[in-house]
């Protein structure tokens, strides 16, 4: 799963990163402890096919539901899914988004119990793009954007730390995927092994454990003792 990333970017250089009108009002900061039901950044294509900037709330609620409750159960789709799902389909089949972010957090039980968290980002420092569907929830006055963001089968390296991963796609998919008219077998496909060899596995501080920690101290490399470091390094 992805239950938890890093988005610091400003809105300036997201809307230029993608090619993006921005609208969203100064409603982007930096957070680098994003939890279920925080609003985030995420990019999406209005009805004329123009890139957008937006704010939305992490935690996907269907339009056709009565309440807002459950979203922070619904902050991922499973790809293998998610054409499928009663919830998400309708969204992924016309609502599609790029979701940016620094890295996500995983957590590996050591010896002894201790549970490890890992950043996972590229070692260039480049934006990643998670794959993402959205929808707007109506209550008379209320309106929220919110998203999900879709998981897949962790590929290489990645399932010694976790046996899912964010469905990732390279800049030169970020089209494809916003596109609606694409087959949706083609944009379900991880990223080559190739692209994936340039994520770091970090150790960082067990402190991103608690939502109310924010900083970037939370992802900078801390030195797990050697008798839990493992298979990762």
């Amino acid at each position: 799963m992805c239950g938890r990333y890093a988005t610091t970017r400003s809105a300036g250089d997201l809307s230029a990163l993608f090619e993006s009108y921005d609208e969203t009002d100064g409603g982007v900061g930096p957070d680098f402890n994003v939890a279920p039901t925080d609003p985030v950044p995420l990019v999406r294509l209005d009805p004329a096919g123009h890139r957008l900037l937006s704010v939305g709330r992490w935690g996907l609620v269907p339009h056709w539901s009565r309440t807002a409750g459950g979203a922070a159960r619904m902050i991922n789709a499973r790809a293998e899914t998610v054409a499928t799902s009663r919830a998400y389909a309708s969204s992924f089949a016309r609502r599609r988004c790029l979701v940016p972010a620094d890295g996500w957090y995983e957590w590996v039980r050591e010896t002894g119990g201790r549970r490890q968290p890992y950043f996972m980002t590229p070692v260039d420092g480049s934006v990643l793009a998670l794959a993402g569907i959205w929808s707007v929830w109506q209550s008379g006055d209320t309106e929220l954007l919110t998203f999900s963001v879709l998981t897949t089968a962790a590929v290489g390296e990645l399932a010694e730390v976790h046996d899912r991963m964010p469905l990732l796609l390279p800049r030169e998919r970020w089209s494809s995927w916003l596109d609606a008219a694409d087959e949706p077998a083609a944009l379900l496909v991880p990223p080559s092994a190739e692209w994936l060899a340039g994520l770091e596995i970090r150790p960082v501080s067990p402190a991103v454990g608690d939502v109310r920690n924010d900083g970037p101290e939370l992802t900078a490399r801390v030195s797990p003792a050697p008798a839990e470091i493992g298979t990762l390094f």
